[in-house]
């Protein structure tokens, strides 16, 4: 076990670990953020998607020890009231049936714009599509995205 200094959603933790424990774990076990989902644990539906550094990554795959010093946001991070404009887009366009996968596409969206504020089709579809959702849903997670990013860039 050692001790890591996380930066989560804007808060400073300590956390008593083993180096490669999985972020993910860390989120929901240690700090109770449950909002990030376990969804297959090798990096292949998207479910535990959080920001590091602003850039979408799958905290199923990155250790507790390559996460510390760096700036984690959660779903929870996102907005306390669900002001984010991603979480009123997905909102208004419904897009949850199970909302499982839900989060992690919400903060795989985030951290798409947060690279870039107007995105092409091809860059929407390349990042959308490293994300499962079982339900299908895609065509209204697809027309949230669009909403967003007519929201963010008028």
């Amino acid at each position: 076990m050692a001790s890591f200094q996380l930066s989560v959603n804007n808060k400073s933790f300590s956390v008593e670990a083993e180096p490669d424990m999985p972020l993910l774990w860390v989120l929901r076990d240690m700090l109770d953020l449950t909002g990030t989902k376990f969804g297959c644990g090798v990096s292949a539906c998207g479910a535990c998607t959080v920001l590091i550094n602003d850039h979408a990554m799958r905290s199923c795959q990155v250790s507790v020890k390559a996460a510390a010093g760096q700036t984690i946001t959660t779903i929870e991070g996102l907005s306390e009231d669900g002001t984010h404009p991603v979480q009123k887009a997905w909102e208004k366009v419904a897009v949850p049936q199970c909302g499982y996968c839900q989060t992690g596409q919400m903060m795989t969206v985030v951290g798409l714009l947060k690279q870039n504020k107007r995105p092409t089709e091809e860059e929407i579809d390349a990042v959308m599509s490293q994300n499962l959702c079982r339900c299908g849903t895609y065509h209204r997670i697809k027309e949230a995205v669009h909403q967003v990013i007519e929201e963010i860039n008028k």
